[in-house]
Protein backbone atom coordinates (compact mmCIF):
# COMPACT_ATOMS: atom_id res chain seq x y z
CA UNK A 1 0.00 0.00 0.00
CA UNK A 2 1.51 3.50 -0.79
CA UNK A 3 -0.06 6.83 -0.50
CA UNK A 4 1.06 10.76 -0.81
CA UNK A 5 -0.77 12.70 2.06
CA UNK A 6 0.05 15.80 4.14
CA UNK A 7 -0.16 15.63 8.10
CA UNK A 8 0.71 16.74 11.51
CA UNK A 9 3.57 15.22 13.70
CA UNK A 10 1.76 14.57 16.93
CA UNK A 11 4.12 11.91 18.96
CA UNK A 12 7.53 10.56 17.92
CA UNK A 13 9.43 7.82 19.64
CA UNK A 14 12.65 6.20 19.01
CA UNK A 15 12.97 3.04 17.29
CA UNK A 16 16.55 2.12 16.36
CA UNK A 17 19.98 4.00 16.61
CA UNK A 18 19.11 6.12 12.96
CA UNK A 19 15.22 5.47 13.05
CA UNK A 20 11.89 6.67 14.55
CA UNK A 21 8.26 5.38 14.92
CA UNK A 22 6.21 8.53 14.09
CA UNK A 23 2.21 9.26 14.19
CA UNK A 24 0.75 11.97 12.48
CA UNK A 25 -2.32 12.88 12.17
CA UNK A 26 -2.97 12.87 8.53
CA UNK A 27 -5.98 15.14 5.63
CA UNK A 28 -7.11 11.94 3.99
CA UNK A 29 -5.96 8.76 5.93
CA UNK A 30 -6.36 10.19 9.70
CA UNK A 31 -3.99 9.00 12.62
CA UNK A 32 -1.06 6.44 10.80
CA UNK A 33 1.52 5.60 12.64
CA UNK A 34 5.05 4.56 10.79
CA UNK A 35 8.77 4.34 10.35
CA UNK A 36 11.56 7.00 9.42
CA UNK A 37 14.56 5.98 8.53
CA UNK A 38 17.16 8.43 9.22
CA UNK A 39 14.62 10.31 11.84
CA UNK A 40 17.65 10.78 14.31
CA UNK A 41 20.20 12.60 11.78
CA UNK A 42 20.99 15.99 11.85
CA UNK A 43 19.33 16.64 8.57
CA UNK A 44 15.79 15.96 9.13
CA UNK A 45 15.55 15.64 13.03
CA UNK A 46 15.40 19.67 13.29
CA UNK A 47 12.04 19.42 11.22
CA UNK A 48 10.65 16.31 13.18
CA UNK A 49 9.15 18.60 16.15
CA UNK A 50 5.66 18.01 17.53
CA UNK A 51 3.17 20.05 15.65
CA UNK A 52 5.03 20.70 12.46
CA UNK A 53 2.76 20.01 9.27
CA UNK A 54 4.76 16.78 6.51
CA UNK A 55 4.24 16.12 3.26
CA UNK A 56 3.73 12.52 3.81
CA UNK A 57 5.28 9.62 1.59
CA UNK A 58 3.90 6.51 3.19
CA UNK A 59 4.38 2.60 1.70
CA UNK A 60 3.54 -0.49 3.45
CA UNK A 61 3.65 -3.87 2.11
CA UNK A 62 0.70 -5.45 4.44
CA UNK A 63 -2.16 -4.05 6.21
CA UNK A 64 -1.18 -5.38 9.11
CA UNK A 65 2.53 -4.23 9.50
CA UNK A 66 3.72 -0.49 10.40
CA UNK A 67 4.65 0.88 7.22
CA UNK A 68 7.12 3.57 6.29
CA UNK A 69 7.49 7.23 6.06
CA UNK A 70 9.07 9.24 3.99
CA UNK A 71 8.66 12.83 4.39
CA UNK A 72 9.71 17.06 3.92
CA UNK A 73 8.49 20.08 5.86
CA UNK A 74 5.72 22.02 4.99
CA UNK A 75 4.83 24.06 7.84
CA UNK A 76 7.56 24.42 10.65
CA UNK A 77 4.80 25.69 13.27
CA UNK A 78 6.91 24.49 16.48
CA UNK A 79 9.85 26.20 16.02
CA UNK A 80 8.21 29.76 16.02
CA UNK A 81 7.35 28.99 19.70
CA UNK A 82 10.78 27.43 21.22
CA UNK A 83 10.96 31.13 22.95
CA UNK A 84 7.06 30.90 24.57
CA UNK A 85 7.65 27.96 26.76
CA UNK A 86 3.70 28.25 27.75
CA UNK A 87 2.88 27.90 23.61
CA UNK A 88 5.60 24.83 22.70
CA UNK A 89 3.75 22.98 25.86
CA UNK A 90 0.11 23.89 24.75
CA UNK A 91 0.70 22.12 21.31
CA UNK A 92 2.61 19.43 23.01
CA UNK A 93 -0.30 19.01 24.95
CA UNK A 94 -3.19 19.51 22.33
CA UNK A 95 -1.48 17.31 19.97
CA UNK A 96 -1.29 14.26 22.92
CA UNK A 97 -5.18 14.67 23.19
CA UNK A 98 -5.51 14.00 19.42
CA UNK A 99 -3.43 11.17 19.97
CA UNK A 100 -5.38 9.67 22.96
CA UNK A 101 -8.66 10.00 21.67
CA UNK A 102 -8.81 9.43 17.96
CA UNK A 103 -8.70 5.84 16.37
CA UNK A 104 -6.12 4.71 14.08
CA UNK A 105 -6.52 4.94 10.21
CA UNK A 106 -9.82 6.59 10.68
CA UNK A 107 -9.88 10.09 8.36
CA UNK A 108 -11.59 13.07 9.88
CA UNK A 109 -11.60 16.03 8.05
CA UNK A 110 -12.78 18.29 10.80
CA UNK A 111 -10.04 16.96 13.37
CA UNK A 112 -7.74 17.59 10.68
CA UNK A 113 -9.37 21.75 10.02
CA UNK A 114 -9.38 21.76 13.73
CA UNK A 115 -5.46 20.85 14.94
CA UNK A 116 -4.92 24.22 11.98
CA UNK A 117 -7.03 26.02 14.17
CA UNK A 118 -4.75 25.63 16.53
CA UNK A 119 -2.27 27.22 15.23
CA UNK A 120 -4.14 30.72 14.10
CA UNK A 121 -5.41 30.81 17.53
CA UNK A 122 -1.86 30.82 19.21
CA UNK A 123 -1.11 33.95 17.40
CA UNK A 124 -3.98 35.52 18.98
CA UNK A 125 -3.94 37.90 22.17
CA UNK A 126 -6.32 35.82 24.56
CA UNK A 127 -4.82 32.73 22.66
CA UNK A 128 -5.26 30.80 26.30
CA UNK A 129 -9.08 31.53 26.47
CA UNK A 130 -9.61 30.54 22.82
CA UNK A 131 -7.93 27.17 23.31
CA UNK A 132 -10.27 26.41 26.41
CA UNK A 133 -12.72 26.28 23.81
CA UNK A 134 -10.46 24.68 21.31
CA UNK A 135 -10.41 21.94 23.55
CA UNK A 136 -14.23 21.94 24.24
CA UNK A 137 -14.83 22.27 20.42
CA UNK A 138 -12.12 18.90 19.61
CA UNK A 139 -14.45 17.02 22.54
CA UNK A 140 -17.91 18.13 20.76
CA UNK A 141 -16.53 16.81 17.43
CA UNK A 142 -15.52 13.41 18.68
CA UNK A 143 -18.68 12.88 20.60
CA UNK A 144 -17.95 13.80 23.80
CA UNK A 145 -20.05 17.22 24.56
CA UNK A 146 -20.19 19.21 27.56
CA UNK A 147 -23.17 21.08 27.04
CA UNK A 148 -22.33 23.63 29.87
CA UNK A 149 -25.08 26.20 28.75
CA UNK A 150 -27.60 22.94 29.61
CA UNK A 151 -26.38 21.81 32.79
CA UNK A 152 -25.29 25.02 35.04
CA UNK A 153 -27.47 26.79 37.30
CA UNK A 154 -27.27 30.36 37.74
CA UNK A 155 -27.46 32.81 40.72
CA UNK A 156 -27.31 36.97 40.70
CA UNK A 157 -24.63 37.67 43.25
CA UNK A 158 -24.24 41.44 43.86
CA UNK A 159 -25.75 41.74 40.57
CA UNK A 160 -23.16 39.82 38.86
CA UNK A 161 -24.11 36.26 36.81
CA UNK A 162 -22.64 33.62 38.83
CA UNK A 163 -23.03 29.76 37.05
CA UNK A 164 -22.39 26.76 38.77
CA UNK A 165 -23.06 22.86 37.41
CA UNK A 166 -23.91 20.88 40.45
CA UNK A 167 -24.07 17.14 40.99
CA UNK A 168 -25.34 14.55 43.72
CA UNK A 169 -22.07 15.44 45.24
CA UNK A 170 -20.94 18.48 44.56
CA UNK A 171 -21.76 21.74 43.22
CA UNK A 172 -19.14 23.11 41.17
CA UNK A 173 -18.22 26.91 40.06
CA UNK A 174 -18.44 27.32 36.26
CA UNK A 175 -16.26 30.07 35.27
CA UNK A 176 -18.39 33.07 33.52
CA UNK A 177 -16.70 32.82 30.55
CA UNK A 178 -17.58 29.60 29.61
CA UNK A 179 -21.20 30.69 29.55
CA UNK A 180 -20.84 34.66 28.45
CA UNK A 181 -18.36 33.61 25.37
CA UNK A 182 -17.87 37.48 24.58
CA UNK A 183 -16.65 38.39 27.64
CA UNK A 184 -13.05 39.45 28.13
CA UNK A 185 -10.49 37.65 30.08
CA UNK A 186 -7.44 38.91 31.44
CA UNK A 187 -7.04 36.76 34.93
CA UNK A 188 -5.20 34.00 34.42
CA UNK A 189 -7.02 32.65 37.48
CA UNK A 190 -9.98 32.21 36.30
CA UNK A 191 -8.65 30.87 32.76
CA UNK A 192 -6.69 28.09 35.08
CA UNK A 193 -10.12 27.68 36.29
CA UNK A 194 -12.09 26.84 32.75
CA UNK A 195 -8.89 24.52 31.89
CA UNK A 196 -9.27 22.14 35.36
CA UNK A 197 -13.38 22.49 34.39
CA UNK A 198 -12.56 20.84 30.80
CA UNK A 199 -9.99 18.73 32.27
CA UNK A 200 -12.32 17.18 34.89
CA UNK A 201 -14.83 16.10 32.08
CA UNK A 202 -11.85 14.70 30.28
CA UNK A 203 -10.83 12.48 33.13
CA UNK A 204 -14.27 11.23 34.27
CA UNK A 205 -16.40 11.17 31.30
CA UNK A 206 -13.38 9.78 29.04
CA UNK A 207 -10.14 8.82 30.52
CA UNK A 208 -11.13 6.78 33.26
CA UNK A 209 -14.03 4.53 31.74
CA UNK A 210 -11.09 3.64 28.81
CA UNK A 211 -8.99 2.83 31.32
CA UNK A 212 -6.97 5.27 30.53
CA UNK A 213 -4.16 7.47 32.68
CA UNK A 214 -5.07 11.36 32.40
CA UNK A 215 -2.11 12.70 30.31
CA UNK A 216 1.40 14.18 31.80
CA UNK A 217 1.76 16.37 29.13
CA UNK A 218 -1.53 18.46 30.03
CA UNK A 219 -0.34 18.76 33.95
CA UNK A 220 2.82 19.90 32.35
CA UNK A 221 0.67 22.52 30.19
CA UNK A 222 -1.01 24.07 33.55
CA UNK A 223 2.32 24.41 35.21
CA UNK A 224 3.82 25.82 32.44
CA UNK A 225 1.06 28.95 33.38
CA UNK A 226 1.51 29.33 36.46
Amino acid sequence: MNWIDEGFLISKNRYSENSLIAELYTKDHGKISGIIFGGTSKKIKNYLQIGNRLHVNYNSKSDNRIGYFKVEILNAYSPLYFDHKQKLSCITSATNLIKILTAESQANIQVYKIIENLFLILKDKDWLKKYIFWELDLLKLLGYDLELENLVEKDLVENKNVYYASSSTEKKHVPNFLIEKELEVNDLKTLLKGLKLVGDYLDKTILKPNNLNFPNSRLLFINSLK
